[in-house]
C-alpha cells in the first residue's frame, strides 16, 4: 500500500511543497507500473520543484529536513533523466524528419537498442526510493512552511535573488551561441518560475502563462541541442549535413522568439523587474529575509531579541556622541541591525560551536538584495565573534581583512559582546543608555548597570573589543539616581515597513 501525505486543506489549489511531495509519491506509482514519457515527466516535474523549493527554503532556514529532502529525491531525479532524455529526442526525430529518411530509422534504432535497459533502470530507482521517508519530511517540514507568508517581502526577496540571478545568465547566454549558457539560462528561470508559482501566488497569475513560454522555448532550445549531439554521435555522413541544417533552424527560430520577448521597452524582464521590490523596499525585503531567517534558527528568539534591542540603542547613542566618523556609515548600521537580529541563530543545533556554525552558514548563502559582498562578509564575522575567543591580529580570518574593515568588525561584534554581557548582569532591554566622550575616551552610562557586582567576562572583552575599533579607552558606568531626570537620548522610532507592492 501507498505511503500518503496528508495535506492541509485546499492544498491542491495552491500547489506548495506538500501537494508537490504528496504528487512525487502518485507518480512514483505510475512509473513502477509503466515508466512511459508521460509517467516519467510528471516525476521529474514534482520530484524537481520540491528540490528547487527546498533550496529556496535552506536560504532562511537550515533545518536538516530540507536538505534530507533534496538528497532523498536526487537519485532517482538523475535516473529518471536519462530515459526522458531519450524519450524527448525520439519525438524530435519523428517530429523533425519525413518516415522515408534514411537517418531516422537508424537513429531511432539506436535510441531504442537501450530503451529496455533505461527503463528497468527507472523502475529499480523507482522502487528504491523511500517513502516513508520521505512522508517523514514532509510532516517535519509542513509547520516551517509557515515562515514564509505567501505575497510576504521576504517572499518578494527570495524571489528577487531568483530574478537577478536568471538575468545575469540571460545577459551571458546572450552573447554566445553555446549551448552551457542557454541551459544554464533555462535553469534559472525554472528556479524563479517555481519560487513565483509557490511565494508569490498574486505574480503568478499575471506571470504563470509568460514564465511557462520562455521555460517552454529555452527547454526546446535544449532538447535540440542534445539532439544534435546525439546525431553527430550515432548517424553517419550521409543525410547528416540536412539534420544539422534543420535542428540548427529550427533552435534558432526559438532562440529569436524569446528574443523578441526579453528585449526592447516590452521586456518580459522589465515587467518581472517592476513587479518585484525597488529602491527602498529592495532593504526592507531584505530585512524581512533575514527575519525569518532569525525566526527560524533561533532557539532563544525571546531572549536575543532583548540584546538586539539594547545592542542597536548603544550603537545609536555612539552614533549621536560622534565617536568616530565610520559610525555614520549607512552601511554599518545595516550590517549591526542585521547581526543583532541574527546573533542568535544555532544552525546545526550545537550550541557551544552555534556562532562558528552560523559563520558557515551565512557564508554559504548568497547576499540579498542590495547588500554588498563586503557586508555579508562583515556580517557573517561579527556574528562569529559576538562571543568566545576575540579575534587574533596575527593569524586566521580576522588577520586578512584590510584595517577598515577590521574596525568595523570590532565594533560590530564589540557591541553584540557588550549587550549579551549587559543583559546577563540584569539590564533590561530597553534600558537607557547615554555616551559620554572626549578626544581619547568614551563613557557608557547605562540604566540599571550594577556597578558593584562582578561584570560577566563578556563585558571585559566586548569593551576591549569596541577599543580596538574605536581607538579610544572604553568605560561602563551606571547612571546615577541624579541624572535620571535629565533628559536622555533614545533611538529614532523605527519607520513603518512600506507594503510591497502588489
Amino acid at each position: 500500500m501507498a505511503t500518503v501525505i496528508p495535506l492541509p486543506a485546499k492544498a491542491a489549489e495552491t500547489k506548495g511543497l506538500l501537494y508537490w511531495m504528496e504528487r512525487v509519491l502518485r507518480e512514483r506509482e505510475r512509473v513502477l507500473a509503466t515508466p512511459g514519457e508521460e509517467a516519467v515527466h510528471d516525476l521529474r516535474v514534482a520530484l524537481r520543484r520540491c528540490r528547487s523549493l527546498a533550496r529556496v527554503f535552506e536560504e532562511i532556514d537550515p533545518h536538516p529536513a530540507w536538505r534530507g529532502l533534496r538528497k532523498t529525491g536526487r537519485k532517482l531525479f538523475r535516473r529518471l533523466g536519462e530515459i526522458r532524455d531519450s524519450q524527448v529526442q525520439e519525438s524530435w526525430m519523428v517530429k523533425l524528419s519525413a518516415p522515408d529518411d534514411p537517418l531516422r530509422a537508424q537513429l531511432l534504432y539506436a535510441l531504442k537498442a537501450g530503451r529496455e535497459r533505461q527503463e528497468r533502470d527507472a523502475k529499480r530507482s523507482a522502487s528504491r526510493f523511500d517513502e516513508k521517508a520521505w512522508a517523514k519530511l514532509a510532516v517535519a517540514l509542513r509547520p516551517r512552511l509557515n515562515l514564509l507568508a505567501a505575497d510576504g517581502p521576504a517572499a518578494h526577496c527570495l524571489a528577487l535573488e531568483r530574478l537577478e540571478e536568471a538575468a545575469e545568465l540571460h545577459r551571458h547566454a546572450l552573447r554566445t551561441e553555446r549551448p552551457k549558457p542557454w541551459h544554464a539560462l533555462r535553469i534559472g528561470i525554472k528556479h524563479f518560475r517555481y519560487v513565483v508559482e509557490n511565494l508569490l501566488p498574486k505574480r503568478h497569475v499575471t506571470w504563470g502563462s509568460d514564465l511557462k513560454r520562455v521555460q517552454d522555448l529555452l527547454g526546446d532550445v535544449h532538447d535540440l541541442d542534445i539532439l544534435h549531439e546525439t546525431v553527430l554521435r550515432t548517424a553517419d555522413s550521409s543525410g547528416l549535413a540536412h539534420w544539422q541544417e534543420t535542428i540548427d533552424r529550427e533552435r534558432a527560430e526559438r532562440i529569436a522568439t524569446y528574443r523578441q520577448l526579453t528585449l526592447g521597452a516590452t521586456s518580459l524582464w522589465n515587467q518581472w523587474r517592476l513587479g518585484l521590490p525597488t529602491n527602498g523596499q529592495v532593504a526592507l525585503a531584505s530585512e524581512a529575509r533575514l527575519h525569518a531567517t532569525g525566526r527560524a534558527a533561533d532557539p532563544h528568539l525571546r531572549k536575543s531579541a532583548g540584546t538586539a534591542r539594547l545592542a542597536k540603542t548603544i550603537f545609536k547613542q555612539l552614533q549621536r556622541a560622534g565617536v568616530s566618523p565610520f559610525l555614520k556609515e549607512p552601511k554599518l548600521e545595516t550590517v549591526l541591525r542585521a547581526a543583532a537580529m541574527l546573533h542568535g541563530i544555532d544552525p546545526e543545533n550545537r550550541h557551544n560551536s552555534a556562532h562558528k556554525d552560523a559563520r558557515t552558514f551565512l557564508s554559504a548563502l548568497p547576499a540579498p538584495p542590495g547588500w554588498s559582498a563586503e557586508q555579508w562578509q562583515l556580517l557573517a564575522f561579527a556574528i562569529r565573534y559576538h562571543r568566545g575567543a576575540a579575534p587574533s591580529a596575527e593569524n586566521g580570518r580576522f588577520a586578512k581583512l584590510e584595517p577598515p574593515q577590521q574596525a568595523k568588525l570590532l565594533c560590530a561584534a564589540g557591541i553584540l559582546r557588550l549587550a549579551r554581557a549587559l543583559r546577563k548582569a540584569g539590564v533590561e532591554s530597553g534600558a537607557r543608555v547615554r555616551v559620554e566622550g572626549s578626544a581619547d575616551s568614551i563613557t557608557l552610562l547605562i540604566g540599571g548597570f550594577a556597578e558593584g557586582m562582578t561584570p560577566p567576562k563578556g563585558l571585559a572583552v566586548g569593551r576591549q573589543m569596541l577599543e580596538g575599533a574605536l581607538g579610544k579607552t572604553v568605560a561602563i558606568r551606571a547612571i546615577e539616581k541624579q541624572t535620571l531626570s535629565l533628559p536622555l537620548e533614545f533611538p529614532a522610532a523605527k519607520p513603518e515597513p512600506v507594503a510591497i507592492n502588489e
